[in-house]
């Protein structure tokens, strides 16, 4: 198995929306505005209008990522992406990206699945195609580096 480099994603994201405590965790939602990503086989925009429905888990601070959010590749084709992960670290080291200052992603850990579906013929093999990124929060965005698994 290999890891292929497939694109770096610069999700644009407004505001947390805390709805508080449920019987699964502190649930959240993070819109996502809009945004860009680039790579060698894979490039274009973020749509407005996906969003992530995150629980935090009171237990012991990990964020549970769900997102899901539509794609404009450079040459007009769309792709849905659908990602699920984890985020966990110290409280101290995930207390700082939240209030918007810059940490090392190395100091957290930040990692997703990534699952894309299209019916454009040019990027159907998206839809037979895993994908694994590590992620890093800052104060308006998401930045994630995408690798197929081949």
């Amino acid at each position: 198995m290999n890891l292929t480099p497939l694109a770096v994603f610069e999700v644009e994201v407004a505001p947390v929306l805390d709805l508080g405590d449920s019987q699964w965790g502190r649930r959240r939602v993070i819109n996502i505005v809009g945004g860009t990503f680039e790579g060698p086989r894979l490039s274009g925009v973020i749509l407005p209008g996906g969003a992530d429905w995150q629980v935090l888990h009171p237990d012991d601070g990990t964020a549970g990522i769900d997102t899901r959010s539509t794609l404009r590749t450079h040459d007009g084709a769309l792709l849905y992406l659908a990602t699920s992960g984890v985020r966990h670290g110290s409280p101290e080291v995930l207390r700082r990206p939240a209030a918007g200052e810059a940490v090392d992603p190395a100091a957290y850990y930040f990692r997703l699945f990534c699952r894309f579906e299209t019916g454009d013929e040019r990027y159907r093999w998206l839809n037979r195609t895993l994908a694994v990124a590590t992620g890093a929060r800052t104060a308006g965005a998401v930045r994630y580096e995408a690798y197929t698994l081949d």
